[in-house]
């Protein structure tokens, strides 16, 4: 370990993107816990004591760092520009025109991340609005005014505080050591955990003898998580050599875990979504037997049978749409055919787009299961033990944000190494 940590400062570029990086997660970090001005602390406190807040806003807190706990300029985090990216990667399939972008190369993507930059910009001011009443409204008042045109201004500054984060991950993964908005996020959930766990031993009791439980279960779990990023499936491909008279064979890896989180966030979505309607509504008379329903079934605070059902079958179903829509077994057999390759006892072509769809289908199978599962662990033990949401240090979707930024980062960190050893020898 000491050696690795000696080479990674013996690398003079390496040494000043890892400084940069830390430096920006630092500035980060300052950002999340500057308040927005006007806010009212004393209402902010009474809203999160009444336990409102690790309601539907519990997860957006968990991954910003207790950026909405300081009702914080950068309470949105990178919500905006993650849901912009995934409707950008949707409407590609859609919009023929983005589809031909998308195949563009280097230069077509530049494009499609404007675009991306220009829609999570609109995402950010909206859902700055929603944010801020749905604050307000679950408080003793309002934590800061909700009417127009003076709500315009703590508006334009969670939004400037969203863009401005936005700017940060983007300068990580150009000028630091890459990936900078998986970074972000992985630094916003390990920036929640001290606060989480000093909370527990101050509880103290029953609730630290779960917590200890939970922490083994966390352990096992994140070693299969381990194992399921990295797994994969090898289709084995021969590609034509006419000079040496011999194929050459490759192989195509189809990963276990297609789709990565994104199934976990359009889960998260919809399934808060509910919490946040009961939220608007629950002055309301007429809607008290809809909210009520809501805040007994559908609630992730307190997570009840049909909660973890629901989002289990979520998970389930979103990784294979979303799959669905990124994997193309037509474009990657036209692919291998183009460059004279083949599956070995397998027709190039239709044939073999039918060998991937259904390889990929079986791994989705698999892949959503192990994928829903680690998503409901940890509200299945809220349910059976003295732990609550707001208890638990890190979620399963937390999980494998964690074990998927680490491993890149150590992927990204050995690429940087080998290119200095080889820089050397040149």
């Amino acid at each position: 370990m000491l050696l690795y940590l000696r080479q990674l400062w013996h690398s003079p570029d390496l040494r000043k993107r890892i400084l940069f990086t830390i430096f920006l997660l630092v500035i980060y970090r300052a950002v999340a816990h500057i308040t927005i001005p006007g806010a009212d602390p004393i209402l902010l406190k009474k809203f999160l004591e009444s336990g409102n807040g690790a309601g539907p806003l519990g997860i957006f807190a968990a991954l910003t760092g207790g950026s909405i706990e300081n009702f914080s300029i950068a309470m949105l985090g990178l919500s905006p520009y993650i849901n912009a990216s995934i409707i950008l990667q949707l409407l590609q399939v859609i919009v023929p025109s983005l589809e031909a972008l998308g195949k563009e190369g280097i230069q077509g993507q530049q494009k499609i991340n404007t675009y991306t930059r220009w829609l999570g910009m609109v995402l950010a001011f909206l859902q700055s609005y929603g944010f801020i009443l749905l604050l307000s409204r679950g408080g003793a008042g309002q934590i800061v005014t909700t009417t127009f045109p003076g709500v315009l201004v703590p508006m334009l500054l969670v939004s400037v505080g969203c863009i401005f984060v936005m700017w940060i991950g983007e300068l990580i993964t150009e000028l630091g050591i890459g990936n900078g908005i998986s970074l972000l996020i992985f630094t916003g959930i390990v920036a929640a955990m001290p606060r989480t766990l000093s909370a527990l031993i101050l509880a103290g009791g029953d609730k630290m003898t779960a917590f200890y439980l939970f922490l083994i279960i966390s352990l096992a779990m994140l070693f299969f998580i381990v194992l399921f990023t990295d797994a994969h499936r090898a289709i084995p491909i021969t590609y034509a050599n006419q000079g040496a008279g011999r194929g050459v064979k490759g192989g195509i890896p189809i990963r276990l875990n297609q789709a990565g989180m994104v199934p976990i966030i359009f889960a998260i979505s919809l399934i808060t979504f509910p919490g946040i309607i009961a939220q608007f509504l629950q002055t309301s008379e007429r809607f008290k037997g809809v909210t009520s329903f809501i805040n007994s079934y559908l609630n992730s605070q307190t997570p009840s049978s049909l909660y973890v059902l629901v989002y289990f079958l979520l998970v389930l179903a979103f990784t294979y749409f979303y799959v669905s829509v990124t994997f193309k077994p037509d474009d990657l057999a036209e692919n291998i055919q183009k460059r004279g390759g083949f599956i070995p006892g397998v027709r190039p072509g239709r044939q073999t787009a039918e060998v991937l769809s259904r390889v990929s289908l079986r791994l989705n199978l698999w892949g959503g299961l192990f994928l829903g599962v680690v998503a409901i662990v940890p509200l299945m033990f809220t349910m059976f033990s003295t732990l609550t949401s707001q208890d638990l240090i890190v979620s399963g979707s937390g999980l494998i944000i964690i074990v998927g930024v680490v491993m890149e980062l150590i992927r990204q960190v050995n690429a940087q190494l080998l290119v200095h050893d080889y820089e050397k020898l040149v």
